[in-house]
């Protein structure tokens, strides 16, 4: 009876060991299977997103190939007069300093109405010299805080559009302001 015994609980323990190893590689299947469709759930809602952006590309870049983009004279479909005008570097002497503080600006000027374009560029001395008659007679204190640029990007926008006639600057942009 002992040896039956035992003999029985020799086997339970086969078939529990049987059991959990079916178990155990049921484990590894399940998991990696969850992963596999984590994965392919996670790749589709990427595929969908970037799909989606390079239509709205598509759709709001008139030019058409994204990477062949000039973005300083593109005109946008909700202000179609509105482009933006380069000009060249500004190297000024402040005042206070004899000679000594110079400012390094590079601007851009978002200007719009019809002929525009032309007038600015006739104009382009008068304009370039208003912008270094106005920075020159700034201190460094004046102009290197955020609030000090802001006042002289206003001064010269307002300066530029009393002799403006076909249409005005909207906005100045400085690409780079640089002191020394």
């Amino acid at each position: 009876m002992a040896k039956d015994s035992a003999a029985k609980k020799e086997k339970e323990g086969q078939e529990v060991a049987a059991n959990s190893q079916t178990e155990k590689a049921k484990k590894p299947i399940l998991l990696i299977a969850l992963v596999i469709i984590n994965l392919l759930a996670v790749v589709g809602v990427g595929a969908i997103v970037y799909m989606g952006q390079q239509n709205k590309i598509a759709t709001e870049n008139p030019i058409g190939d994204p990477e062949n983009v000039n973005l300083k004279n593109i005109v946008s479909e909700e202000n179609a007069k509105s482009k933006v005008i380069s000009l060249d570097t500004f190297l000024v002497n402040l005042v206070g300093d004899r000679g000594r503080k110079l400012v390094k600006v590079n601007m851009e000027l978002e200007v719009s109405g019809e002929g525009i374009l032309d007038e600015v560029t006739k104009q382009k001395p008068k304009i370039r010299d208003m912008i270094i008659t106005i920075t020159s007679s700034k201190v460094y204190g004046d102009i290197s805080s955020k609030e000090g640029k802001e006042n002289l990007r206003n001064e010269i926008k307002d300066q530029i559009n009393l002799f403006l006639t076909k249409g005005k600057i909207e906005k100045i942009f400085f690409t780079e302001f640089l002191y020394n």
